[in-house]
């Protein structure tokens, strides 16, 4: 949920802002990009250089650095963010954000965020109750602001009760969670096929094809972004997720077959992109075949339709989406497969298309629906590529 975005971190003077170091580790561990704003009583609890050094960026303190002549642009600090987490925040800040004082930077790129907004408060017990703190965190509510609830325990001065920030960890899932909540795909459950399968002849050789698992991993990752459940089944490929997900290993096409039949039924959208083997040896030899003769032979059988068998199996309710790898004839080769399978997309591409194909990071697609209308696409990386077919599915969902 928070890899590759952008993230404030605005730290405020408590004793609670020792827990924003493990909270700028944890953030960059889930791949966001991380800044960080001290005030200048955060900084008498917690070093700019520690923060700087986990965050692996400046840290931002005041308006204008004198000594370095650098002026911070809280504008373009609030605009570069997608989100922006305050924690711990002070009863002082929450009384600034509430009221559009803007006395400190972190107020400034506060005033200018365009982002969603999360608070996690930590003071002592009766600057929690007080009425003033109360209407204070009823304003930031109305405002669309995101409170992260203090929890109860001992605080600083010895009371016991509610005022402690919530913990790091419980921070991120927070965040994590709502941000899920909000997206597209948010309980829906999406089978995404990858990769190659590989046939074996012998215990050291089989028959199998070029794909890298590049187009399925893709796909898997951008519907994990989109907020659905992946399962991804994937054959043989050196490709590795970039989103949470359960992943699935196999290695033939049976064993595709029955991890697809095993996850098709729960699956709301299904979506086939590995390269099958269309045929798999007859016998396979329990030992290493020596090289003996000029000419070699090998007897191979169909392997299942995977694709054809879960059209037969497909609920009205679900969306199946098949791909056509072609070299001649595309469209109609395309088409005829949509029909025969049962399929709710087909998406096209030619090993005629430069930049197209096997283990290439780029993919030049068409899509046709069942209506058979077609909406054909430039040559794009193969990320940019799952956007536009996860945009089709969508587009097609919501019908």
């Amino acid at each position: 949920m928070l890899k590759n975005k952008n993230i404030i971190l605005g730290v405020c003077g408590s004793i609670a802002a020792y827990k924003s170091a493990v909270l700028v580790r944890l953030l960059i561990k889930a791949g966001a990009n991380v800044k960080v704003i001290l005030t200048a009583d955060a900084a008498n609890f917690i070093t700019p250089l520690t923060l700087a050094t986990l965050s692996k960026n400046p840290v931002y303190t005041k308006y204008f650095e004198e000594e370095t002549g650098v002026w911070s642009n809280h504008v373009e600090l609030g605009l570069w963010a997608d989100y922006m987490i305050i924690a711990p925040a002070s009863a002082n800040t929450i009384g600034k954000m509430a009221n559009g004082l803007c006395d400190n930077l972190l107020s400034a790129v506060y005033l200018s965020a365009k982002c969603p907004v999360f608070y996690a408060p930590a003071m002592d017990l009766d600057m929690w109750k007080h009425e003033s703190t109360r209407a204070n965190i009823d304003k930031l509510q109305e405002f669309g602001n995101v409170m992260i609830s203090p929890g109860k325990g001992e605080l600083a001065s010895g009371l016991y009760g509610e005022g402690r920030m919530a913990e790091p960890e419980e921070i991120i899932s927070f965040i994590t969670a709502v941000i899920r909540k909000n997206l597209p795909l948010t309980g829906l459950k999406v089978m995404v096929t990858a990769g190659p399968t590989y046939e074996p002849i012998d215990p050291v050789r089989f028959v199998g094809n070029h794909s890298s698992g590049k187009m399925g991993f893709a796909l898997a990752d951008e519907m994990a972004r989109l907020g659905a459940d992946v399962t991804l089944i994937s054959g043989p490929t050196a490709e590795k997720s970039n989103q949470q997900l359960s992943r699935i290993d196999v290695i033939t096409a049976a064993e595709m077959l029955e991890a697809c039949t095993d996850h098709f039924a729960q699956s709301n959208i299904i979506i086939m992109s590995a390269a099958v083997a269309d045929y798999t040896p007859a016998e396979v030899a329990l030992q290493k075949i020596k090289k003996k003769d000029e000419e070699f032979t090998i007897t191979l059988k169909k392997t299942t339709d995977i694709l054809l068998t879960l059209g037969q199996m497909k609920s009205p309710e679900q969306i199946l989406v098949g791909f056509a790898l072609e070299t001649n004839n595309e469209e109609e080769n395309a088409i005829y497969k949509l029909r025969k399978k049962n399929l709710d997309l087909i998406v096209l591409n030619s090993l005629q298309d430069k930049g197209a194909g096997f283990k290439k990071d780029t993919n030049k697609i068409t899509i046709f629906n069942r209506a058979e209308e077609k909406v054909t696409y430039e040559l794009k990386p193969k990320a940019q590529v799952a956007q536009d077919i996860c945009t089709a599915i969508l587009k097609l969902y919501k019908a």
